[in-house]
This record gives C-alpha cells, sequence and structure tokens, in this order.
C-alpha cells in the first residue's frame, strides 16, 4: 500500500490547466497536458513513492515479482503484466477519430507486422503489442464525445436537414440502405474520396451546417461539432465521418465503455478512463499520424444506434460504490462517494492488483495491520495483491469521490 506518482503526458489537444490544478502545481502549465497515466505501462510507468520519499518504477516491481504485485490467477492469466492502465484525460481540444482491434485481430496484426519487420516505433506501424484495447470513460466534468454510429435513419434525417446538391447521392445511399452494410458503404466511399471530390463536398456541407445552425435546426448540435472539426481538420475525410455517429454530451458521473471497434472521438471535458494496457489503435482521420485505410475497416464494427451511458451499478453493502459493469477482463472501474454529512468506512476486498484515485475532497486509507495513507484530490495509491484489507473513509466534513481500478474477470 503505496503512494503512486503519475506520469503526464503533453498531448497538443491537452489543457494548460486541468492536470496542473487538479495535482496542486502553478496554473497555466508552459505547455500542454493531456493525460495522467496511473499504471504499470512500458512507454512511461508510475512510481511508487513511500513514507520516506523513496520512489520505486511500478512496472520493473511487477516484472520482478508479478504473483506478489499482481495475484498468481491475474499474473498468469496476462503472462506478468497488469492488465489496466488508468488515466485522467484532460481534453481541451478533439482528438483523433479512431477505433482499437479486439484481441484476435490485434494478436493477428502484430503477427503481421513482426513478420514484415516493421519496427515497433515506427510512425506507420498499426499494431505495436498484440492485445486488444477496450475502453470506458467516465465523466468528471461535462464530456462530450462522438462515439459509435448513430441509426441510420437518424442519420438520413440530419443528411436531408443539411442537403445539398453534392450529398444527395449520399444521402441516398444510406437511405436506400439504412443498416450496417448501408454505413459500411458510405463511411467506406466517404474516407476514400480522392481529394478533389472531398474539396468540393466538404465547403458545400459546411456551409449547410451553418445555416443549419442559424436557423435553430433539429441538429443544432450536430452541425456545431462539424463546424468545428471542420475548421481544425480542413480537408479532412473524419469531417464527414462524424456526421454518422452518436454525439454525445455525458454528466458528471457518466460513463461510456468503447468495445473493439467502436469508432469514437473525445471532443471536450475532464474524465477518467480506464483501458486495456496497449497502444494498438486504427486512426480514421482528424489527425497527421498514419492513418490506414484497410485495415480500420476490417477493424470498425457498423452496429448501430443509440450509446448505452451508464452511471454504475449500486453494489451491497457498499452503496456508495458503484460499479462500471462492462464484458473486459482486462479492467473494471468503480466510484465511491461520499456526501458532506456522509463519513462512513468502506471495506476494499483483496481482489488482486488496485489502483485508487482521489478526485474529490481528502480520504484516509487504513489497512488491517494499522499502516495508513492520507489521499488529496489528485493523489493516487497502489495496492498489490499481497496487502491485506484496507478501509477508506473521508476526512473532513466536505464529503469525497474515489474511483477504484481493478482487473476484470479473467476467463477460464
Amino acid at each position: 500500500m503505496e503512494l503512486l506518482r503519475g506520469a503526464v503526458r503533453p498531448y497538443a489537444w491537452g489543457s494548460r490547466t486541468t492536470i496542473p490544478e487538479l495535482l496542486g502545481r502553478p496554473v497555466p502549465a508552459p505547455h500542454p497536458e493531456a493525460e495522467l497515466w496511473m499504471g504499470a505501462h512500458p512507454g512511461d510507468p508510475s512510481w511508487l513513492v513511500d513514507s520516506s520519499g523513496i520512489e520505486r518504477n511500478l512496472l520493473e516491481l511487477v516484472e520482478e515479482d508479478p504473483v506478489a504485485q499482481l495475484g498468481e490467477r491475474c499474473a498468469n492469466h496476462w503472462g506478468g503484466r497488469l492488465p489496466y492502465l488508468l488515466k485522467i484525460l484532460a481534453v481541451e481540444e478533439p482528438l483523433s477519430m479512431q477505433a482499437h482491434p479486439s484481441a484476435r485481430q490485434a494478436a493477428e496484426g502484430y503477427r503481421r507486422e513482426e513478420a514484415a519487420g516493421i519496427p515497433r516505433d515506427a510512425p506507420n506501424r498499426n499494431y505495436p503489442d498484440p492485445t486488444a484495447k477496450p475502453e470506458l470513460v467516465c465523466a468528471l466534468t461535462e464530456f462530450h464525445a462522438l462515439a459509435g454510429f448513430r441509426d441510420p435513419h437518424r442519420t438520413v434525417a440530419l443528411l436531408r436537414a443539411i442537403e445539398t446538391p453534392g450529398l444527395t447521392k449520399y444521402t441516398e445511399l444510406l437511405a436506400g440502405q439504412p443498416d450496417p452494410d448501408g454505413l459500411r458503404a458510405l463511411f467506406t466511399t466517404w474516407i476514400t474520396l480522392p481529394q478533389s471530390a472531398l474539396d468540393e463536398l466538404l465547403p458545400e456541407v459546411l456551409d449547410a451546417c451553418v445555416l443549419h445552425v442559424k436557423d435553430h435546426g433539429e441538429f443544432d448540435t450536430e452541425c456545431r461539432t462539424v463546424l468545428e472539426l471542420g475548421e481544425t481538420h480542413p480537408r479532412d475525410a473524419g469531417v464527414l465521418a462524424a456526421l454518422l455517429l452518436n454525439r454525445l454530451t455525458l454528466s458528471a458521473g457518466e460513463a461510456i465503455y468503447l468495445p473493439a471497434g467502436n469508432l469514437h472521438l473525445y471532443l471536450h471535458g475532464t474524465a477518467v478512463e480506464i483501458l486495456a494496457n496497449s497502444d494498438n489503435i486504427l486512426r480514421c482521420g482528424l489527425t497527421p499520424k498514419h492513418v490506414d485505410v484497410p485495415e480500420l475497416l476490417r477493424v470498425v464494427d457498423f452496429a448501430c444506434g443509440e450509446m448505452p451511458v451508464s452511471r454504475g451499478e449500486a453494489t451491497e453493502p457498499n452503496a456508495r460504490m458503484a460499479v462500471y459493469r462492462t464484458d473486459a477482463p482486462e479492467f473494471e472501474l468503480a466510484r465511491i462517494e461520499w456526501t458532506d454529512s456522509d463519513g462512513e468506512a468502506i471495506e476494499l476486498d483483496c481482489t488482486g492488483p488496485q489502483i485508487l484515485l482521489c478526485t474529490q475532497g481528502e480520504l484516509v486509507a487504513r489497512a488491517n495491520d494499522g499502516a495508513t495513507i492520507e489521499l488529496r484530490r489528485g493523489q493516487s495509491m497502489w495496492l498489490s495483491a499481497a496487502d491485506p484489507v484496507v478501509t477508506v473513509r473521508p476526512m473532513g466534513a466536505n464529503g469525497a469521490r474515489l474511483f477504484r481500478a481493478t482487473p476484470g474477470t479473467c476467463p477460464d
């Protein structure tokens, strides 16, 4: 049971205020800070900090004694790796539009690129590792995203609401087959358009979106999003693809789960994200990074409909704990909240390697051997599988919020 010092990732789409403010550092930061990583990712592992201030690399500790850190079952199933990575996302500008492979697709792609001799750190590498990358994002503030393909009938209504001469044939393409196959056909057509054709169609679509917004049309939010993407990524086919996805606004505590193949794009806001410990990303557009259209089309799932939003399921006997259920074996995320007048301690059973992250208030964690750790907002801690049972409770009368990351249920 030790404090965890996470790694800050300075991507250009990040915020100069969110993560520094969370960690109690001067605001604004000199450069954008997009993600705070908590885990044992080889690219930027966290560090354990003991009571004397000595720091140890979590990745090295897991590699040295995976059974003690992860537990025997977790260590055996995941090959001695911590299977998940916990993050804070500080999204100031949109990320790239992307999807992630299934376990089978990742393993096949990894073998294929290894055989081809593509370096694992090459910019055109799609599969730097052989594992899946499902993820779940839970809003800390109002959080905006595009995720999953909208019901095609609704998308046809949107396209007709912004109808232009150049758009008509594409609208009718989907109207004639309003199902996943029709979505695949339209999506494939748009992201493979020659640049000359794209340069004719996109200005028409953007002008039509401007008019729709001025008229306070039914699809105002969707059109505003397309206009924002068109401004930051002119001449990019991903702007058209954005017309096909569900536009979501999550309130604090609401979460979406993104399984393999789900095409998505985070737009703005702050969130906790938990994901499989993998780097496999297939990008669609809205990025200067590598885009491999044939491989993307092999990965994207064109199932359609409203994107499920979860606030977590209450658990017994800890009614303050809400668990975000998914089918991902790599991870599970839970949220624990105390109100101003509710300071009762909650016992956390030992279910394997855990990361506890405080996002509001102050907490104290106490092991049954008497050891204690205090967590302030923005701080996290590591509980190995060998650690004793821990109880957590808020300090003071202002309430607190804690997120708990654990492995999911490993298949037998």
